[in-house]
């Protein structure tokens, strides 16, 4: 395996900023020290045959003109003692309280990969087989050479809910419960049993950046059950508009794991689809590379056509991910891809949960936004295929990401003020209308709001409207808008953490936080109060 030339390809750069052009070269060299191994191992240190893995092919195109996730090939003479995993990730099944998904990254394919489970660090004694899935993305002339990437999941299965694991992750030459491996071992907690009261944190548009791995940290401070990831995960696609003309280093996805592992080896990253993630080299409809890197539940979807949409049940809250680029008017290279089948599921998905005994609360998390004034401003598409079905099932929270802003709404309903929310106070979906966050400062370049609109947040109030701002149309117009219900405008990195109360009034009480674990924002959510 040849290491990258590590200067930036000028198709690449002509799509970066100069900030982001200097955080390339700055974690390009990071990518170096990490694979410096495996590359060495990849140009024949020793001999040998690396044997296949086991998954399936993920919509391999058939002229062989695409990238495809598929069975992992055997890529140089290699003894499994010197191939490190790396990246650990982690993300619930359908059923959070029994399942749990243990996902890693390997520089090359290896033979029988595993991971050890057990309830005690020293005491790993359920070995679950993995999977490897390997990702080609082929060479494309003056901008990157052909990239192999190797991904292995495991499904664990059978658990006891709102129990602490331990987990290490190996395979054939590689034992992770070696003392000299000790240190990489992971832990996660199943959900419990019955509703309690729990923390998660959400954000979209993270990349990698100091900015992002910062925020990583901040999520660590809060000790939560799990994230929510809302879309615009790496930024390896840096145009985002789903074609193969973008700029686009499947390397980065090295780095983003990497950066993320400190947290994501403990705390389930549970994430759905942006517009930069829809990688065009890659069958189908440019979610390969999505299907190769993540395994999250499989709860009623197609999960195989469109990854970043499914459902959980965690305590006393359901939560639905969704894939805004089916419905997006402002980007519709994936306009319509689920023919209205992801509509009619969530409808379904909302019903279900909204009958379902012990869940409180619905919480929806995809990328584009329903209701924001920064600079992507409000997509109509979301609006009409989903606002409707939110105002139906009296949906009590919606996080979106997309803009690099923290934007929150008063409670809205019908499309205007619903109930006013001020920072600090309190709304009842089923009389007021949902309030919609926008969580996109998770480390990407920061965007603004719209010309002489002030910030305004905790400790900083400056109640700014009416807003002139707009909204994307079928025909990609931008339709202006004067809008009252933009309540809180942060422009910082930032992220929301959610704690959902049990017993006596179920609430949920929301935050805001910026990069020092400082408040920007804060409400409460409650039904029937």
């Amino acid at each position: 395996m040849d290491l990258p030339d590590f200067g930036i390809p000028p198709r690449l750069a002509r799509g970066m900023s100069m900030a982001e052009q200097h955080e390339y070269l700055r974690t390009k060299l990071t990518r170096r020290r990490t694979l410096v191994t495996a590359g060495a191992v990849a140009g024949g240190l020793l001999a040998g045959c690396a044997g296949p893995g086991t998954a399936e092919r993920a919509g391999a195109d058939p002229k062989g003109l695409k990238g495809s996730a598929s069975p992992a090939r055997a890529s140089g003479a290699v003894h499994g003692s010197v191939v490190a995993p790396f990246g650990r990730h982690l993300a619930f099944g359908a059923d959070p309280k029994t399942q749990m998904r243990v996902s890693w990254q390997l520089p090359l394919a290896v033979r029988k990969p595993f991971a050890r489970i057990g309830t005690a660090p020293d005491a790993l004694d359920r070995r679950v087989e993995a999977e490897i899935r390997d990702l080609h993305t082929p060479a494309l002339d003056g901008v990157r050479p052909a990239f192999e990437q190797y991904y292995a999941h495991a499904a664990v299965d059978g658990l006891l809910p709102g129990t602490t694991y331990y987990y290490g992750v190996g395979h054939d030459g590689f034992d992770p419960t070696a003392a000299e491996h000790r240190a990489a071992i992971g832990s996660f907690r199943t959900a419990p049993a019955a509703p309690e009261s729990f923390v998660f944190t959400a954000f979209g548009d993270q990349g990698v950046s100091q900015a992002a791995a910062a925020n990583d940290d901040v999520i660590l401070r809060q000790k939560p059950a799990f994230h929510l990831h809302a879309g615009d995960i790496c930024y390896a696609d840096v145009n985002g508009q789903g074609r193969t003309t973008d700029g686009y280093d499947p390397g980065y996805w090295d780095l983003f794991l990497t950066q993320n592992e400190p947290v994501a080896r403990t705390v389930p990253w549970m994430v759905t689809t942006g517009n930069h993630d829809m990688e065009a080299w890659y069958s189908p409809d440019g979610y390969g590379g999505q299907l190769a890197r993540w395994s999250l539940p499989e709860s009623g979807f197609d999960a195989r056509s469109a990854p970043g949409v499914y459902s959980f049940t965690y305590g006393n809250v359901g939560f639905v991910a969704l894939d805004a680029n089916d419905v997006s008017w402002e980007i519709p290279a994936n306009l319509g891809f689920s023919g209205g089948r992801q509509t009619t599921w969530l409808a379904a998905e909302l019903t279900r949960l909204r009958a379902a005994k012990g869940v409180d609360f619905v919480v929806v998390f995809f990328h584009h936004c329903a209701y924001s004034t920064s600079t992507h401003a409000s997509d109509g598409g979301v609006r009409a295929a989903w606002l409707p079905l939110f105002a139906e099932h009296q949906v009590d929270l919606v996080i979106n990401g997309h803009n690099h802003v923290y934007e929150r709404t008063d409670a809205i309903r019908d499309g205007a003020v619903g109930r006013a929310v001020p920072i600090g106070g309190s709304t009842d979906p089923t009389r007021d209308g949902t309030v919609y966050v926008t969580a996109g400062g998770g480390g990407k370049d920061l965007y603004g709001f719209p010309t002489g609109v002030k910030e305004s947040y905790e400790g900083h109030v400056t109640r700014d409207t009416p807003v002139d701002t707009f909204a994307w149309t079928k025909s990609r117009a931008q339709a202006p808008e004067t809008v009252e219900w933009s309540r809180v405008r942060y422009r910082g990195f930032s992220l929301l953490t959610v704690e959902a109360l049990t017993g006596g009034s179920p609430r949920l009480r929301v935050s805001a936080l910026d990069q020092k674990g400082e408040r920007v924002d804060h409400f409460e959510v409650r039904r029937g109060a």
